[in-house]
């Protein structure tokens, strides 16, 4: 037996025992290798095998784009800092094509009647008609011509062209000639076949349902042959309500995105103000292209808007985006940040703007035949204070009232202050007066006898003064401020045919009448009556008609604000300046002022001051008289002023009334239109509830903030 108790033995066992034990470390370090192994072998399965074609998907998606980013547009105020246009945050839809995953269409047949169901317009610049039959809205080709490298002319195809596709006539209309421009009812139908709505060989056709998608599809194409690189944005200003509907039905590729709109302060103004939109095809983009805008820019489309549209957008942004396979942004790098616009501070004052408007609306209402109305008011220097146009519109809402208000005879979108022709009628008498007096062909106190017909001429029916068609009176013996009060016709009958017919054209274009204002909106030039505009509209000059264009008739044209300027040019001394409507610009955070607009002189007309008196002095009689006195004795000021009639129908006649306040010390000129308004002393109470407004503290700031209140 061995010995328990043997050294030999005890030292066996424990060699036996040290090498089991390294076989269990051994084995377990082996189970442990493999099981990491295995692990890792499954998870090398599952990234390469069962997850791979996704992550091949995603590395091949994502990817870095640049973008434009469009800046914050700057805020419009009135001369007192009121707000009248300024931005709020909104919601606009925007598509991405390559997360719909070959739903495309179907995804886009879904967001349509979601749209038609909630009312929401989306955009579709296709210029094909919206509905059946189908025709083009606008004139634009398929083709150019362009010289290449060798000076070869070649013919290039336009978007609409490449669309129309190389062999359209081949399997649609094999007997059009080769060369032929396609119907618009044939390119709706080979674009619908080459976005896979239709299949055209089958001899299926477009509905209106193909057209609406084609319409989106279209604009997405512009995007992806890089004629466009931006976003498309297909809807803006969604409400809550679509948004809703568009995430319950889960869109793939369908992205709302936050944006700013115009926001207005003010129901008033809409002429001036003007509206935004987005940029026509053609050649408004080509020139905001030059200017570095992108395509989906929000510009100014009319009045202000337009006007200072470089001050107001600003500067455009740069940003690198990443975005995965589902078009989501994952990363963000700004190249260069967007600088919002500056602020546009104008002469405007919207309490008299505001008073303006509602005061024509009220008048309006009032005479049963009296049409569309206009105003203008301007300072002794151009500046504009109130421009009103009656009827006028709501820029909140013309959108969605746009049909109707373009349908609508009395035009309401029309600026009637800028863009209405009208005669002026007795207004026009200041102006032979100045000639005449200036031109040496009278002085201050020669006088002409009003008989009440005038008989210098051998006519079968000698020209007559208004009061003798009206009374068959006549006025005796006027000088020249007798006459503009009385408004003598024979006075000035006389008076304008020894002064001739081109010293008054020549006093007309110095006080601009019948010339372009320089205010900063479009406007109509008017014209002013002698031979060659006779001839320009096909008429024979006669020497006799010297008479009806000195009292204000024959083809006399001007809008309201250029006869307000020639007014304010009379009172102020022959000072001609040009209107405008900038009073100054001032940075985004209203830190500084960055340009103050700077009068600008027109012209300068010699006018002696016995002989400014003496006209200036007929005008005030007028107020005085009781017809006009009912109205502006009220006023704290002394008003001169002029009524005109301007007849333009056999018994139709226009109403023109022009003043200036204070007679003493003139700070502003008002015209005041009133087309079917018979007389132009029916506009007084209209004027003397304007100057009221404007020698009241209504012209000023209503409020006064507290303190550390900031002021614009």
């Amino acid at each position: 037996m061995n010995n328990p108790f043997d050294p030999s033995h005890i030292q066996e066992e424990k060699a036996e025992r040290e090498a089991r034990r390294l076989k269990l470390r051994s084995n377990l370090l082996i189970v442990l290798f493999c099981a990491v192994l295995g692990v890792f072998f499954a998870v090398l399965y599952q990234t390469q095998i069962v997850d791979g074609d996704s992550y091949r998907s995603n590395s091949v998606v994502r990817n870095v784009q640049p973008e434009q980013v469009s800046s914050v547009r700057g805020e419009i105020l009135d001369r007192y800092g009121r707000v009248l246009v300024t931005n709020e945050v909104s919601y606009n839809v925007e598509l991405d094509t390559a997360a719909m995953k070959g739903q495309r269409n179907a995804i886009l047949e879904r967001l349509l009647a979601i749209c038609r169901e909630e009312g929401v317009a989306w955009t579709d610049t296709l210029p094909i008609s919206r509905t059946a039959p189908w025709t083009f809205t606008t004139n634009t080709p398929y083709s150019y011509l362009q010289k290449n490298e060798e000076g070869e002319t070649e013919e290039k195809a336009t978007t609409l062209g490449r669309l129309a596709g190389p062999d359209h006539y081949k399997w649609l209309d094999p007997s059009a000639p080769e060369k032929a421009d396609p119907t618009a009812g044939q390119l709706l139908t080979s674009m619908c076949h080459t976005f896979g709505l239709i299949d055209a060989k089958k001899g299926e056709v477009p509905d209106q349902l193909d057209r609406e998608l084609a319409g989106v599809l279209y604009e997405l194409y512009l995007r992806s042959t890089g004629i466009n690189n931006n976003t498309y944005v297909f809807a803006r200003g969604v409400d809550i309500v679509f948004i809703s509907r568009v995430k319950e039905t889960a869109l793939d590729g369908v992205r709302i995105q936050t944006a700013t709109t115009r926001k207005y302060g003010t129901g008033y103004a809409a002429h001036v103000l003007g509206y935004t939109g987005s940029i026509d095809p053609g050649d408004e983009w080509e020139h905001y292209r030059e200017l570095n805008y992108p395509m989906n820019a929000v510009v100014g489309k009319e009045g202000v808007e337009l006007a200072f549209e470089e001050h107001l957008h600003g500067t455009s942004g740069s940003r690198l985006i990443e975005k995965d396979q589902d078009g989501n942004i994952v990363s963000q790098q700004w190249r260069t940040e967007p600088q919002p616009g500056e602020n546009v501070v104008l002469t405007l004052d919207m309490a008299l703007q505001a008073t303006t408007e509602d005061l024509l609306a009220q008048y309006a209402a009032s005479q049963e035949e009296s049409g569309p109305m206009a105003a203008a008011v301007v300072d002794m220097t151009g500046g504009v204070l109130a421009l009103a146009s009656y009827p006028t519109y709501d820029l909140a809402t013309f959108r969605e009232n746009f049909s109707e208000l373009s349908a609508d005879e009395a035009q309401p979108l029309l600026n009637r202050a800028t863009h209405g022709l009208y005669a002026p009628g007795s207004t026009f008498k200041m102006l032979t007066a100045v000639a005449a007096l200036s031109e040496g062909v009278i002085d201050t106190r020669e006088t002409v006898e009003c008989t009440g017909i005038y008989k210098y001429y051998n006519y079968p029916d000698w020209p007559h003064c208004w009061i003798y068609d009206s009374v068959r009176g006549s006025h005796g013996r006027d000088n020249v401020t007798k006459a503009i009060t009385d408004s003598c016709n024979v006075f000035f009958y006389d008076v304008g045919r020894r002064t001739g017919i081109e010293a008054l054209q020549k006093y007309a274009a110095m006080f601009g009448l019948g010339e372009y204002t320089g205010i900063e909106i479009p406007e109509y030039k008017g014209e002013a009556a002698g031979p060659d505009t006779s001839a320009r509209h096909g008429q024979t000059w006669v020497e006799g008609a010297t008479m009806s264009v000195a009292i204000g008739q024959e083809n006399n044209q001007f809008t309201p604000l250029q006869l307000a300027n020639y007014v304010a040019t009379l009172v102020n001394g022959g000072s001609h300046y040009q209107c405008h409507l900038l009073k100054e610009f001032k940075s985004s955070d209203y830190s500084q002022v960055t340009e103050t607009y700077q009068p600008v002189l027109l012209d300068s007309i010699d006018i002696e001051q016995e002989e400014l008196d003496a006209v200036l002095r007929g005008m005030y009689n007028l107020g005085q008289t009781y017809t006009m006195s009912q109205y502006f004795s009220r006023l704290p000021v002394e008003v001169g002023c002029k009524t005109g009639t301007a007849q333009v129908a056999a018994k139709t006649a226009n109403a023109v009334f022009v003043c200036y306040a204070p007679y003493d010390d003139p700070q502003v000129a008002l015209c005041l239109v009133a087309e079917q308004g018979a007389s132009g002393g029916n506009l007084a109470e209209l004027a003397a509830g304007i100057l009221a407004q404007y020698f009241s503290t209504g012209s000023s700031l209503n409020t006064v903030g507290g303190e550390n209140t900031l002021l614009h």
